[in-house]
């Protein structure tokens, strides 16, 4: 296989040693960079007064990184700005919380030719270069305009929208032609996929052969290639003496109570406030669980507060004080909430005290938190699963328990349901979500993308950027 160069907004390094720091992407990207010589290029995380391009290179874990820092304007206006307070709530379905500026705009634009400009040097012929998701959209095009013809690849984390709710934003058009100049792009879903081809069919001219979109002499191959867990990374931590600590302690403090699970960054399509709700109502329509199950919701802190973090933890604390208040009992507090982030391996150990893990996002890519959970479970007695049927992981984990989050009454029957299921019924669910869950790693996504991209031919022709109307 040609040497792989990943290139992705943030860049992991063996500092980021908590769970929440490392990500699903970055614990993925990096088993499938350590199976050839490949090379992680991205933002640091840190900032400098003035951008020169200069690029630190290190070696961790067997994979080599390549760092820039950029300026405090560009972290501004590129990430906290474009990427997450425009893009990442328009491809949540959220056009309502997106902020449209042109600052944002320019910032995202610039960076992405920063990144372009400083990669170009360390590209080699024959490579094949593997962009990640919505900060740097428009980087395969940039390449592009700079002459190189490597095979380049685009992976989208998250969802994609339609038509009616992408065109809220001023640039949709050349944003999405932009998308065009890559040779194959990556969805976690079929839906997703469907979304963008309609749009690009609709609005962009682009004529669909098979699983490619055809708009002039450019073809751009559209897959669907669910992203999946490192599990043999995995397998290790959850029989990690940390992780094993974190299990017995929470098993001790729950005094025989079924332990209900949420481990959810704070955002607004995490669904917090739905989920809380549901459980209120499984609490008052169902007497007899009261003393009998505890929520613990793990609230990581968020990076920032440009999405209005802090209103949605003062909205979710007075929800959950107003539960406590209305059902705590002298030795018993029905739902309790920590806002602080855990190692991986003692996360693991969490999720496997509990008999129910509540994954119930409004809308989300692949929500891995999922197959986490899964892999976490003792076969012997597992946990059961309750699943947003929004999340892109319910295409492949059918055996959850899956459920409407916006419909709290079924979400509080799906509750109840996994707290009744029998262990037989608990066993044979688990064994079917975990064998997807490990046929479906985190090896077999990478794989499977890069088998795909590297099938095309390199060097197509470059489209031509589709002016907004």
């Amino acid at each position: 296989m040609p040497r792989l160069i990943a290139v992705s907004n943030r860049v992991q390094t063996e500092t980021d040693d908590d769970h929440a720091s490392r990500g699903g992407l970055s614990v993925a990207l990096a088993a499938a960079l350590r199976e050839g010589n490949g090379l992680w290029f991205g933002w640091s995380g840190g900032e400098t007064e003035a951008f020169t391009g200069q690029i630190t290179f290190r070696r961790e874990d067997g994979i080599a990184r390549a760092t820039i820092d950029l300026e405090a304007q560009d972290v501004a206006e590129y990430h906290d700005g474009f990427a997450n307070r425009t893009l990442w709530p328009l491809l949540h379905f959220r056009p309502d919380l997106a902020e449209i500026a042109r600052d944002f705009a320019g910032g995202y634009a610039r960076v992405n030719w920063r990144f372009a400009e400083t990669l170009a040097p360390l590209i080699e012929p024959g490579d094949m270069i593997w962009v990640h998701d919505y900060h740097l959209i428009p980087l395969g095009g940039h390449l592009r305009e700079q002459g190189f013809g490597n095979r380049i690849g685009f992976f989208l984390h998250t969802p994609w929208p339609p038509a009616s709710l992408l065109m809220s934003l001023p640039e949709h058009r050349e944003l999405t032609s932009a998308m065009l100049a890559y040779d194959v792009i990556g969805f976690q879903s079929a839906e997703w996929r469907e979304a963008f081809r309609d749009y690009a069919c609709g609005q962009l001219g682009a004529a669909a052969d098979g699983e490619e979109l055809v708009l002039g002499e450019r073809r751009t191959r559209l897959i669907v290639c669910p992203m999946g867990l490192d599990t043999a990374d995995f397998a290790g931590a959850v029989h990690s003496l940390a992780a094993k600590q974190a299990e017995t302690r929470l098993a001790v403090a729950a005094l025989g109570r079924a332990l209900i699970l949420g481990v959810d960054r704070l955002d607004h399509s995490k669904g917090l406030a739905e989920r809380f709700a549901a459980y209120e109502l499984l609490l008052a329509r169902h007497p007899e669980l009261r003393e009998k199950i505890d929520l613990l919701q793990i609230v990581p802190p968020p990076r920032g507060d440009g999405l209005g973090h802090s209103q949605i933890r003062a909205a979710l604390d007075a929800q959950a004080g107003r539960i406590n208040g209305a059902f705590a009992a002298l030795d018993w507090t029905p739902l309790r909430t920590v806002h602080r982030g855990f190692s991986r391996d003692e996360l693991f150990g969490i999720y496997r005290a509990a008999r129910v893990g509540l994954v119930t996002p409004l809308r989300d890519g692949m929500a891995l938190v999922a197959k986490e959970f899964v892999a976490a479970q003792d076969p012997a007695d597992p946990g059961v699963l309750v699943l947003s049927c929004f999340a892109g992981a319910a295409a492949q984990l059918e055996q959850a328990v899956i459920v409407n989050p916006h419909s709290a009454e079924e979400v509080a029957e799906g509750i109840a349901r996994a707290l009744a299921m029998p262990l037989a019924e608990r066993q044979e669910r688990h064994k079917a979500l975990l064998e997807s869950v490990t046929r479906h790693d985190a090896r077999w996504w990478a794989q499977g993308f890069l088998a795909a991209l590297e099938q095309e031919p390199a060097g197509k022709p470059v489209p031509r950027l589709v002016a907004s109307s």
